[in-house]
């Protein structure tokens, strides 16, 4: 909804605008516009880590790596190189403080550690 609502805004900014149909009140600020379009981009992450995980191709140790990006993204609030807008950001960090709760089980998982040690690019520098 938020990509076809951004794919719009030329209309809905008209729409809103004019004053003959009372909803100049609505319209968004420049700010608010940015706000849409960095939620747009932190819920593609989602998205599509979502599809990756839901598919038939992910392995421990290829979503380790992938949960690590999410963490990142959600840590700096940065996303496709735009800084995310304040309350934006701290919605992020709460989202990856949920996140980081079922991630950390994966430490006490003995299939995780050896999935991780036989991987030939991670092997033991992960747990370093």
């Amino acid at each position: 909804m938020l990509k076809v609502f951004l794919e719009l805004k030329e209309y809905v900014i008209k729409f809103t605008d004019s004053s003959s149909n009372g909803l100049a009140d609505y319209m968004l600020s420049d700010d608010e516009w940015e706000a849409v379009e960095g939620l747009m981009s932190a819920l593609k992450i989602l998205k599509d880590a979502t599809e990756f995980f839901s598919s038939n191709s992910p392995n421990i140790s290829a979503v380790i790596p992938a949960m690590d990006a999410i963490d990142e993204a959600f840590e700096t609030g940065i996303i496709d190189e735009q800084e995310l807008c304040a309350p934006l950001h701290y919605a992020l960090s709460v989202g990856k403080k949920t996140l980081n709760k079922y991630y950390s089980l994966s430490d006490d998982s003995h299939i995780y550690c050896i999935a991780m040690v036989l991987h030939p690019s991670f092997k033991l520098t992960y747990f370093r």
